[in-house]
């Protein structure tokens, strides 16, 4: 864990020397004044020797002068560094985010996510920057100043450093409990985000229904059992430094009594006992530079620890050997295709043995009672879950033997459910190809039966759509998806009931942008809507027990009264 740690230093070694070379000098400032002190109090004062004096006053004032450039450089540029290293850490864990697979997002929550990238890593910044200072410079110092203290008087320096032994256990006594309690906050908060983006993303059903008082009272829930842990962390941290300060105290009585005795039978002047008592002064800062160091470790530690959790999460990977997929044809096949969700409960077989050929520039419609399989048989084919047995083949090819990353650019969607991002009407578009020019994106826009719209819009293309596209209607969202479907351009099509939760009128207008966008593509087609899909090549009847029918409209019409399609289509006129 240390090692992965410090191997974020490696791309910024030169900014942290140039850190710890400045706190180290600092730090060497520090032991002029003790060492000064003994000098004018032993022979400047008692010698009257005023130029001395007036002397190493103004070499003190130019070492701190000196000492605050250097507390500058560490201030500025050491909280930088630590802010690189963390920008290090969350490019890394978002670029392991996007390639994890969908059953991972289905298992974990948006807000748990967001508190291990953002929170987490704001400790593991502090960490990075003060840890290593505070922990090299502490035992510099510890090392100077019982050097310079033996010089001074051997006995006096053993007396005191007994305590240090002492000191030492409480500290690591301590640290187990503190570790435990910023483990349990780190959890809780992750727990708060969580409950808090579910809340948000829900607002407008909150208020539709008028529980907003039962919202609070979820997340108030979590937030007691954060402030409960956080309360948890800052007994332990009270404990500790409670604890620590009464040993630093003892050790600054054992030195001024024991000091005295000395003083008082002849063993040490006056001089040496004031700069003793300066030196230790010294001594116990390292020693709060480690306690301090204790407390930056367990909340830095924590963060990288979870963060390394995501970082374990196995990602994606392409079979060895897997080649990029450059010319499509559009024949695909599933053969023996069988699929479970790994929910960690009941694992259910969803697909069982399914065998379905679909051959290039064919529209085939899935349709069927909820839970046959139908949106699942949709992304298995683009590799966003992995088969349990059988295959998948494009073209004649196993589609294991393409890499996801091509093999996926060959495949456009259109869901039920159009995400938008943040962002203008232009941005949103060019996600079907980021690097489209502005003619291509209008281009992409009219042939959706979206550019006289968005013409009209204040800011026309620039025009921002709000978060998750608030500020435009299910139909005028649903026409982006399409556009980016169509600046994609790719050579299968999958429309997952792309128009189920529109209007009669508005699903007609969209339909007839996804008529032309089927056109010469191989189309797999989910509906619940039978009328949206009776002109296509083959219609696919798709339970939970396997394809109970398939064949054209007016095939599966004829097997009534009996047949499963049959029974849909009349159920559907008479319910219109």
């Amino acid at each position: 864990m240390f090692k992965k740690f410090a191997s974020y230093y490696v791309p910024h070694l030169r900014l942290f020397a140039a850190d710890m070379t400045c706190a180290f000098l600092s730090s060497m400032c520090n032991m002029f004044y003790p060492i000064v002190t003994r000098s004018i109090i032993n022979v400047y004062i008692p010698e009257r020797r005023l130029s001395a004096l007036a002397g190493w006053t103004a070499a003190l004032f130019g070492v701190y002068v000196f000492k605050a450039g250097l507390n500058y450089f560490i201030q500025y540029y050491g909280h930088v560094m630590g802010v690189l290293i963390t920008m290090d850490m969350r490019r890394d864990a978002f670029d392991h985010l996007q390639r994890l697979p969908f059953a991972f997002f289905d298992k974990t929550k948006t807000g748990t996510l967001m508190s291990r990238i953002i929170n987490d890593t704001f400790e593991i910044a502090e960490l990075s920057h003060h840890g290593p200072e505070d922990l090299f410079l502490s035992l510099a110092m510890l090392m100077g100043a019982f050097v310079v203290l033996c010089t001074m008087n051997v006995n006096l320096t053993l007396i005191i450093f007994v305590l240090i032994p002492l000191l030492l256990w409480f500290a690591s006594l301590m640290r187990r409990r503190l570790s435990r309690a910023s483990m349990k906050t780190r959890v809780e908060i992750g727990e708060v985000n969580a409950d808090l983006a579910n809340s948000i993303d829900g607002v407008r059903v909150s208020k539709a229904f008028e529980t907003s008082g039962h919202e609070l009272d979820k997340f108030q829930s979590g937030n007691k059992a954060y402030a409960h842990a956080r309360g948890q962390q800052y007994r332990a941290m009270a404990e500790f430094f409670s604890g620590t300060g009464f040993i630093l105290d003892l050790l600054l009585l054992v030195t001024l009594s024991s000091g005295g005795f000395f003083a008082y039978y002849g063993k040490i002047n006056a001089g040496e006992f004031a700069a003793y008592l300066l030196f230790v002064g010294l001594f116990t800062e390292p020693i709060k530079r480690l306690i301090n160091f204790v407390e930056q470790l367990q909340n830095g530690m924590t963060g990288f620890v979870r963060l390394q959790e995501l970082m374990a999460a196995e990602p994606e990977k392409d079979e060895p050997g897997a080649q990029e997929l450059t010319e499509v044809r559009g024949d695909v096949s599933f053969e023996h295709v069988t699929f479970r969700y790994d929910d960690g409960k009941s694992n259910k077989t969803v697909l069982s043995d399914l065998c379905l050929d679909i051959h290039k520039g064919e529209t085939v419609a899935l349709v069927g009672p909820s839970g046959g399989g139908k949106s699942t048989l949709c992304h298995l084919l683009p590799r966003f879950y992995e088969l349990d047995a059988g295959r998948i083949t494009l073209d004649g090819t196993d589609i294991r033997r393409y890499t996801r990353l091509t093999l996926r650019r060959k495949v456009g969607i259109v869901q039920q459910e159009t995400f938008l991002f943040s962002g203008s009407v232009r941005d949103n578009i060019a996600y079907g190809n980021v690097d489209a020019t502005d003619e291509e994106i209008e281009a992409a826009a009219a042939r959706a039966s979206l550019d006289e719209f968005i013409r009209a819009l204040p800011d026309g293309y620039d025009t921002y759509v709000g978060e998750r596209g608030v500020m435009l209607s299910g139909g005028q969202k649903q026409r982006i998806a399409i556009a980016r479907v169509f600046l994609k351009n790719p050579r299968i099509l999958i429309l997952d009931e792309a128009t189920s939760a529109l209007d009669n009128i508005t699903e007609a207008q969209i339909q007839k942008a996804l008529n032309e966008l089927s056109q010469g593509r191989t189309t797999l087609v989910v509906a619940h809507r039978l009328s949206t899909v009776r002109h296509a090549h083959r219609i696919v009847v798709l339970t939970d027990a396997g394809i109970a029918e398939q064949g054209r409209h007016e095939e599966l019409l004829a097997l009534a009264p009996n047949g499963l399609y049959a029974a849909l289509w009349n159920s559907q006129k008479m319910g219109e």
